[in-house]
């Protein structure tokens, strides 16, 4: 009792100083100070729910790559955000932390709002799936869509993974890694255990939020579903295998190197560990945690990718004030700013603004290789076939595409296939190069032209009849017999109170609600169509 007793003091001691820290911070940059229950009430939470960025003092290659995953952008993401509070609004809250409990199971834990801005959320809730979502899980919990119980503690407390302490027990006893597992000493902080978690290396660790079932049936995603029937599932091929591998969506097997870097630069690159008077551990195998996928940070590049001399240096709202498209931080704007030019007071010095701009450089590169790995994952998923032509002549022209599925794990789109716009661009050109036939181009929204387009609907455009789209559609079903399409699957057609309820029959024979269902349109694994036009 007594030795758990000064554990917690010092830990929380050290969690008070980074506390106070926070608010001389807080207090210089002109915002407002944190009142002692907010304060408190910080201090407990950062003990129960430690930030990848302590995880980044040793981890730093898993954390640069996982900082600008869909991951890392899960919370952060202002288009979910967005749909989430649409949806929260349009089911009176009865939709309740559905949504975001996949998002930031962190925030959900800490019983947050389900709707708030992440500015004021908890650092560690704001990183969305984080470090600690998967290495601090020792349950199966099966297809919860999300709904998990996060074991708390802090950084002292036991992790688990794919594999047992072996390694971290020579990492303590070593003299050569100078770190700490007592809390009640000073030194560099480890967790003291790591314990083994059988469900952490298989695919149906990934199925928890990845197949996405609403209370009433409603099956919204499910990459899990069409992997389990897949043929890489009959090929024991795993989640892990294609997307935490060495070639992005293709089970191309598995990097080796240390899994950590001791005593590093917390941002250091994998290459820069000993160079940055780090001390790797043993080679093993070594998984990717990027997760590269189709979506891309459209916020700010000082609050995204996440970094640690980032969130050293300023706050959200700080960095937001930050304008980096006008040069802040170069020699060429720094030369040359004009009189008078007004600075938000955080950013008053050119030494700050250089600082930043470092920071800033820094993401940039990092977001322009996510990219490269996010259009990698794409060409392994859609591949162009075959073009027949059935009749060519002067006046008609008849042809064909073919479309396949390059994976063999799950269809393309899969996940919120619904939201996946992946559609076929097909323009043809007469001999003097003059266009004679688009299909696939947008409206001036930069919707295609199908009959979710407001110029469509207007009349102002005419509607694509070629389109070859694989998005999947929500349909729900009128007051008065039939169905329609809708953006989002919140049956207002045919309900005048809009809420959230299970559903009234059983959905056992039918696989879904009455109310609602999707028609899906996406390609099964390594399956084909063919887009047809004129």
């Amino acid at each position: 009792m007594k030795l758990s007793c000064l554990r917690g003091l010092w830990s929380g001691w050290m969690a008070l100083l980074l506390v106070l820290a926070a608010a001389a911070v807080a207090e210089e940059a002109g915002e407002p100070e944190l009142t002692a229950d907010e304060e408190h009430e910080l201090l407990f939470s950062e003990n129960r729910f430690p930030s990848a960025t302590t995880c980044a003092n040793c981890h730093p290659v898993h954390y640069r790559e996982w900082s600008v995953s869909p991951h890392a952008y899960a919370q952060m993401s202002p288009v979910f955000n967005a749909m989430h509070g649409a949806v929260v609004k349009l089911t009176n809250g009865t939709n309740g932390d559905f949504c975001i409990r996949c998002h930031t199971p962190v925030g959900m834990n800490l019983e947050e709002p389900e709707f708030m801005s992440n500015m004021d959320r908890h650092p560690t809730s704001r990183e969305g799936v984080t470090c600690i979502v998967c290495h601090r899980q020792n349950r199966a919990y099966g297809k919860l869509s999300g709904r998990l119980a996060l074991v708390e503690g802090s950084l002292f407390d036991t992790v688990y993974g794919p594999s047992g302490e072996a390694e971290l027990k020579r990492v303590i006893d070593s003299p050569d890694y100078r770190v700490n597992p007592d809390p009640d000493r000073r030194g560099r902080a480890i967790h003291a255990t790591a314990e083994p978690f059988f469900q952490l290396t298989t695919s149906g660790f990934c199925g928890t939020c990845h197949d996405v079932n609403l209370v009433n049936g409603f099956r919204l995603e499910e990459a899990f579903s069409e992997f389990k029937t897949s043929p890489a599932a009959r090929e024991k091929i795993s989640c892990q295998d294609c997307h935490m591998g060495i070639v992005p969506g293709e089970n191309g097997g598995y990097a080796r190197g240390p899994a950590a870097c001791v005593g590093g630069r917390p941002h250091a690159r994998p290459e820069e560990c000993e160079a940055s008077n780090g001390t790797p551990t043993a080679d093993r195998k070594i998984t990717n945690h990027m997760f590269i996928g189709p979506d891309y940070s459209v916020v700010h590049p000082g609050i995204f990718p996440h970094n640690t001399e980032a969130s050293e240096m300023a706050t959200i709202r700080q960095w937001l004030t930050f304008r980096h498209a006008e040069g802040w931080g170069t020699d060429e704007f720094e030369t040359r700013v004009p009189e008078g030019y007004a600075f938000p007071e955080h950013w008053q010095f050119a030494d700050d603004r250089y600082d930043a701009r470092d920071i800033i450089e820094d993401n940039l590169e990092l977001l322009d290789y996510a990219q490269a790995e996010r259009k990698r994952i794409l060409q392994a998923g859609y591949k162009l076939g075959a073009l027949e032509v059935a009749r060519a002549t002067d006046k008609e022209l008849a042809f064909q595409v073919e479309v396949r599925n390059g994976t063999n794990g799950h269809g393309v789109p899969t996940g919120f296939d619904a939201e996946r716009l992946v559609f076929l661009r097909v323009t043809v050109n007469d001999r003097d190069g003059r266009q004679v036939f688009v299909s696939g181009d947008l409206d001036p929204n930069g919707d295609v032209r199908d009959n979710h387009s407001l110029y469509v609907h207007n009349g102002e455009l005419p509607r694509d009849r070629y389109l070859f789209s694989l998005q999947s559609r929500f349909v729900t079903r009128m007051n008065r017999g039939g169905e329609r399409e809708q953006v989002l699957a919140i049956n207002y057609s045919p309900d005048p109170l809009p809420f959230l309820r299970p559903s009234t029959s059983s959905t056992v024979l039918t696989g879904r609600p009455l109310g609602a269902r999707k028609h899906k349109q996406n390609i099964e694994p390594l399956g084909r169509r063919w887009a047809k036009g004129l």
